[in-house]
C-alpha cells in the first residue's frame, strides 16, 4: 500500500468524480435543456456562456479521472519510484489549467448573471430540485433565490477540492522529507495548487463584486457595461475620486478598461492604451490615453496610492492578457507597464484620423513606431512613426474613385508631411520619382505619364511648392519635341531650347508657356534664322538667314493662311567660301544656362547629406532608395508592409567611411573610386546614377541633336567636378569622426584631380549619348574623311608612300622584303605595321589620356620603324613626320575620326596645353584635314595600277 496521504488523494479524487457526475446531470444538462432558442440577445449569450462552462467541466472531469486513474495504479504498484508517475505531480500544470479554464468560464456566467437568468427561464423545475442542490451544498446555507444557489452548487465543490489538493499534498511532503527524489515536483504542485486556491478566491470575488455592481447602474448604462469579461477592480464610490478637465460622475476600474460615467454617457478606455502619472501634489493621477488626457483626483495621498497600484497593475495584466497568476501582492513585486507598446486602436474624435484604425508601437499615447493606419475609405499607410505623425520611411495608398484605382506613394515623411525623397504611382499611371518638401514636390524629380497616354510626356527637372520651377526637360510625345530650359509655376518662362523630331531647334526668351521676342532657329543643314518668331514659333517681321554655304538672306519674313513662308529682303551671295567650323560655333544654350545652375537639386541633397556629417539613418531620405516597378504588388499586404530595401550588403555609412579612409593613396584611390562609382548604394554611385538621368533625359533620343553638343560636353565636365567635391565632403567627415581636419585643396589640385582622375572614371557613364552628339555634328566632316579613306585604300603601301610624297630613304622597303625588281609590287599594309596597330587602339578606351597615350605610342613606333631603317636613331621633322602620321592614319581606318579627335581635345586634361600631347594631337588633327581634302577623295588611279590591284 502507499501512504496514507495517497490513499486519502485517492478517495478526494473518486468524491470530486462522482460530484461533477451529479453536478453534470443536476444542473449543467438541465440548464442546457430548453424548447426553443432565446430570442433575445442577453439570453443567447447567456446560453453560449451556459455552453462554455459545460465544456469546461467535461474537461475537468477528464483530468480527473486521469489522475485517479493515475492514484490507483500507484497504489497497485507501491515503490518510491513510482510516485513520480502521479498526474498530480508529473503533469501538475495540466491538472491546472483544467481547474482555471472551469473557474473562467464559472465567473463568466456570474457575472453575466448567466443562472439567475436559466432559472426565470424554468422557475418551476428549479424550485422542485430545491432538495437536490441543498445535498451538493454540504454545510454550506442556500437561502437565496435559485440562481444563488445553483452559483453555490457548481462553485462549493471546486473549491472545497482545491483546499483538500493543498492540505494532502502538503502532508505528503512532510511525510518523504529532506531528500526524496519526488520532493522537487511535490513542492512544485503545493505552490501550484496554493496560488490557485488565492487565485480562485480573488477570481470569485471579482465576479460577485461586478455581478452586484450592475445593480447600482441605470438599465441604459448596464446594458453598455455588461459583458463577461469585465471584472471590477475599484469603484470611486468605494474609494472616491474626481476627474477633470472631464466630468465624471462615477471611476470604474475594469480589469481591461478604464470607465467614466457621466449621466448616459460612457467613457471607456482600453488598459492596453492607458499611462499613468503621478501628480507633485500626492493626490493626483495623470492620465493619458490616445485622444484624450485627463487627471484622476484624489481625497488624500493614501487614496491616490491605491488608485495608482491599482491601474498599473490592471494595465500590467491587461497587456498581458491572461489573469495574474499567482495573484498580484501574494509575495510578487508590483510591475511597471512599458511606455512602448504595440496595440491595435480605432480613432473616434474628429481629426485627421477620424475613424482610422491603428495597429502598430505606441508611446505614451502617441503613435510611435513602425504601424499601419488604415481608413474605412481604403486609404492605407504603413511606416514609421514619432509622437503621433508619420515619420520616417513609411507608404500610403490612397483610393482613387475605383476600387482597381490607387495613388501610391512611397516616400519619406517628416512630422505628418511627405519630404525628401519618394516614388509616387498615382491611379492615373502617371510616375513621380524625386524630392518632397511639406507633401509637395519640391526639388529635383522626374514626372512620367502613363505608358499609353493620348499625350505622352515626361518631365525631368526641378520642383517648387508642388509646381515645375527652375531648370528642366520635357518631352512633348505628341508633338514630337523637347523643352530644355527654364520653368515657373508649371509653364515655361525664361531662356529655353525646343529641339523638334525633324531636327529644327529653336532657342529664346518662353513667357507663358510661349516663346516671345528675339530668338533663333536652327535647322538640321544648318541654316541659322536671327529675328523674331509668332507664339506659335512661326517666323514674323525682321530677320536673318545664313544658309551653310556662307549665303546671308536678310530681310522682313512672314507667313499667311495657305501662303507657306514669304519674304522680302536681300541676298549676300558674296560671301567667301564657308568656315569648317561654323557648325561647331552654332551651339544652343551656352549662354542661357550657367552649367553650374542647371542640377542644382540634385546636388544640393548629397551637399546637405555631407553638410549633416553623413548621418545613416537620413541616407535614403537625402540621397533615394532604389526599388522596383511595383503596381502589381502595391495593393498586397506584402508591399505595404516591406523595407524600402534588404540590408545592404556593403554595411553601413559608418564601414563606408571607415574604408574612406583606407584607400587615399594614388593608386587605392582611383581603385575605390571606381567600384564606389559602380555601387548603386555608395553615396558617389547614387548620384553618379542621377546625373546619367539627367544626361539622357537631355540628350538621348530626341535631344539627340548636334547643336547641343556644347552643352553636354561642359556638363560632364561639371559633374566630374560635382562627384570630387562629394568625395573630399565625405572624406572631411571620415576624418572628422577620427578627430582629424582635411587639408584645404588648391585650384590648381582640384583641376588636376577633376581631369586626371575624376572625369576619366565618370566619363564611361555618359559616353553613349555624349558620342552620339559629336558623331552629329562632324558628320560631314567624317563623311568626306571616310571617302577620302576609301580612295586611299586603293592605294599598295609604296604607291601610297609615294603619293604622300614620304622621302625614299625613309621608306621600310626592307620590312617589305622587297628586292630592286620588286619596288613597285602590290605589297599591301606591311609599312608601319605596329604604328598602325597601335593607333587602332584610340578606340578601345574612353579616358582622353589613355587615348593620347596611345598617340604618342604610335608617334613611338613610327619613329622606331624609321630608325630601323636608317640604322640610327633619328628625331623626325614635322614635314616628315605629318606624310607618315597620314599614311598610318589611312591604313588604321578608324572610324567618325573627326568626333574621336573632338571628343579627346574638349575631354582632354588642360594641364597638356601646348605640351608634347597638345602637338601629336594638333598631328592628328592635321592629318584628319589632309585627308578631308579633294585631291584626296577625288584621286583617281592610272589604269595600270588598277589592273595590277585586280
Amino acid at each position: 500500500m502507499g501512504s496514507p496521504e495517497e490513499a486519502a488523494l485517492l478517495r478526494l479524487e473518486e468524491v470530486f468524480l462522482a460530484t461533477l457526475a451529479r453536478i453534470d446531470s443536476l444542473i449543467l444538462k438541465p440548464l442546457l435543456f430548453d424548447d426553443s432558442e432565446p430570442s433575445e440577445p442577453q439570453g443567447r449569450e447567456c446560453l453560449r456562456l451556459l455552453r462554455q462552462l459545460h465544456w469546461s467541466a467535461q474537461q475537468l472531469w477528464l483530468v480527473t479521472e486521469q489522475s485517479l486513474h493515475s492514484l490507483r495504479q500507484r497504489l497497485r504498484h507501491p515503490s518510491s519510484t513510482n510516485l513520480k508517475a502521479l498526474l498530480l505531480l508529473r503533469r501538475a500544470n495540466l491538472v491546472l489549467k483544467a481547474h482555471m479554464e472551469y473557474i473562467d468560464s464559472y465567473t463568466n456566467c456570474v457575472v453575466a448573471q448567466a443562472f439567475q437568468r436559466a432559472a426565470k427561464r424554468r422557475s418551476e423545475y428549479w424550485r422542485s430540485q430545491r432538495k437536490a442542490l441543498r445535498q451538493l451544498l454540504s454545510g454550506v446555507s442556500s437561502e437565496g433565490s435559485v440562481g444563488t444557489t445553483l452559483a453555490q452548487a457548481l462553485r462549493q465543490p471546486l473549491t472545497q477540492h482545491v483546499q483538500q489538493y493543498v492540505l494532502l499534498l502538503l502532508s505528503l511532503r512532510d511525510r518523504l522529507g529532506e531528500g526524496h527524489p519526488a520532493q522537487e515536483m511535490v513542492m512544485h504542485a503545493v505552490t501550484l495548487f496554493g496560488n490557485l486556491q488565492s487565485f480562485m478566491g480573488q477570481a470569485l470575488d471579482q465576479a460577485v463584486a461586478t455581478q452586484a455592481l450592475w445593480h447600482t447602474l441605470s438599465s441604459r448604462l448596464r446594458d453598455v457595461l455588461c459583458t463577461p469579461v469585465h471584472r471590477l477592480l475599484l469603484d470611486s464610490q468605494d474609494i472616491p475620486v474626481t476627474v477633470t478637465p472631464l466630468r465624471a460622475d462615477r471611476v470604474l476600474l475594469f480589469d481591461d478598461a478604464l470607465v467614466l460615467l457621466q449621466g448616459h454617457n460612457v467613457h471607456t478606455f482600453d488598459l492596453k492604451l492607458v499611462w499613468v502619472d503621478p501628480g507633485q501634489d500626492g493626490c493626483t493621477l495623470h492620465v493619458i490615453t490616445p485622444e484624450e488626457e485627463f487627471s484622476l483626483h484624489a481625497r488624500d495621498s493614501q487614496s491616490q496610492v491605491v488608485w495608482q497600484w491599482k491601474v498599473t497593475q490592471a494595465v500590467c495584466q491587461a497587456l498581458r492578457e491572461k489573469k495574474d497568476f499567482p495573484v498580484l501582492g501574494a509575495g510578487q513585486e508590483p510591475s511597471v507597464p512599458p511606455a512602448c507598446r504595440c496595440v491595435a486602436y480605432t480613432f473616434h474624435r474628429e481629426g485627421r484620423f477620424c475613424q482610422a484604425t491603428y495597429e502598430g508601437e505606441w508611446c505614451r499615447g502617441k503613435l510611435h513606431g513602425k504601424g499601419t493606419l488604415k481608413w474605412p475609405d481604403g486609404r492605407n499607410h504603413v511606416g514609421d512613426f514619432c509622437w503621433g505623425l508619420e515619420h520616417g520611411f513609411g507608404i500610403c495608398l490612397v483610393p482613387q474613385g475605383s476600387e482597381d484605382k490607387f495613388d501610391c506613394y512611397k516616400c519619406h515623411w517628416r512630422e505628418g508631411s511627405m519630404c525628401d525623397y519618394g516614388i509616387c504611382e498615382y491611379g492615373t499611371d502617371e510616375v513621380y520619382k524625386g524630392y518632397f518638401q511639406e507633401g509637395l514636390r519640391h526639388g529635383f524629380g522626374v514626372l512620367d505619364s502613363a505608358p499609353h497616354a493620348p499625350q505622352p510626356f515626361r518631365y525631368t527637372g526641378h520642383w517648387e511648392r508642388g509646381q515645375r520651377s527652375g531648370y528642366g526637360i520635357e518631352d512633348d510625345g505628341d508633338r514630337g519635341e523637347r523643352y530644355i530650359g527654364m520653368w515657373q509655376a508649371d509653364q515655361r518662362h525664361g531662356p529655353g531650347v525646343v529641339v523638334t523630331q525633324a531636327g529644327v531647334c529653336y532657342q529664346g526668351t518662353f513667357q507663358v508657356d510661349k516663346m516671345v521676342g528675339p530668338g533663333i532657329l536652327l535647322s538640321e543643314d544648318d541654316s541659322l534664322y536671327e529675328g523674331t518668331f509668332t507664339r506659335d514659333l512661326t517666323l514674323t517681321g525682321k530677320g536673318k538667314v545664313t544658309f551653310p554655304n556662307g549665303f546671308t538672306l536678310e530681310g522682313s519674313f512672314g507667313s499667311g493662311a495657305g501662303k507657306g513662308l514669304y519674304t522680302q529682303g536681300v541676298l549676300d551671295t558674296a560671301t567667301v567660301l564657308p568656315d569648317p567650323s561654323n557648325t561647331r560655333k552654332r551651339q544652343l544654350g551656352l549662354g542661357a544656362f550657367p552649367v553650374e545652375n542647371r542640377w542644382q537639386g540634385v546636388y544640393r541633397p548629397f551637399r546637405a547629406f555631407v553638410h549633416a556629417g553623413c548621418p545613416g539613418d537620413r541616407q535614403e531620405a537625402l540621397l533615394g532608395f532604389h526599388v522596383q516597378s511595383s503596381r502589381e504588388l502595391r495593393r498586397s499586404q506584402e508591399y505595404l508592409c516591406c523595407e524600402s530595401h534588404p540590408k545592404d550588403s556593403t554595411g553601413s555609412m559608418e564601414d563606408t567611411l571607415e574604408e574612406l579612409l583606407q584607400h587615399r593613396e594614388p593608386k587605392a584611390l582611383r581603385e575605390y573610386l571606381r567600384k564606389a562609382l559602380s555601387n548603386s548604394r555608395h553615396p558617389l554611385g547614387k548620384l553618379l546614377r542621377m546625373l546619367m538621368l539627367t544626361f539622357q533625359a537631355t540628350y538621348a533620343g530626341m535631344g539627340a541633336n548636334k547643336h547641343l553638343q556644347g552643352l553636354a560636353q561642359e556638363e560632364v565636365k561639371q559633374h566630374a567636378q560635382e562627384l570630387w567635391a562629394t568625395y573630399r565632403g565625405l572624406l572631411k567627415v571620415a576624418l572628422g569622426l577620427k578627430g582629424q581636419v582635411l587639408e584645404e585643396e588648391d585650384a590648381e589640385t582640384r583641376d588636376l584631380q577633376v581631369h586626371g582622375l575624376m572625369l576619366p572614371l565618370v566619363l564611361p557613364s555618359f559616353y553613349s549619348e555624349l558620342f552620339t552628339l559629336y558623331l552629329l555634328l562632324h558628320e560631314k566632316e567624317d563623311s568626306l574623311y571616310s571617302q577620302g579613306i576609301t580612295n586611299l585604300s586603293l592605294f599598295p603601301d609604296t604607291k601610297l608612300l609615294e603619293f604622300l610624297d614620304v622621302q625614299k630613304h625613309l621608306w621600310p622597303l626592307k620590312d617589305l622584303k622587297l628586292t630592286s625588281n620588286q619596288r613597285c609590287s602590290l605589297v599591301r599594309d606591311k609599312c608601319f605595321l605596329s604604328a598602325t596597330e597601335c593607333l587602332q587602339k584610340i578606340i578601345t578606351t574612353v579616358d582622353p589620356r589613355e587615348r593620347l597615350e596611345v598617340l604618342e605610342k604610335t608617334y613611338g613606333e613610327i619613329e622606331a620603324t624609321v630608325a630601323r631603317v636608317l640604322g640610327r636613331e633619328h628625331k623626325l621633322p614635322m614635314d616628315d613626320l605629318l606624310p607618315l602620321l597620314i599614311y598610318v592614319v589611312s591604313r588604321a581606318r578608324i572610324q567618325h575620326l573627326g568626333a574621336e579627335i573632338h571628343l579627346i581635345r574638349d575631354m582632354m586634361d588642360p594641364t597638356h596645353t601646348g605640351g608634347l600631347y597638345d602637338f601629336l594631337l594638333t598631328a592628328l588633327e592635321s592629318c584628319y584635314e589632309h585627308i578631308q581634302k579633294e585631291d584626296m577623295r577625288l584621286y583617281r588611279l592610272p589604269c595600270r595600277w588598277v589592273r595590277e590591284l585586280w
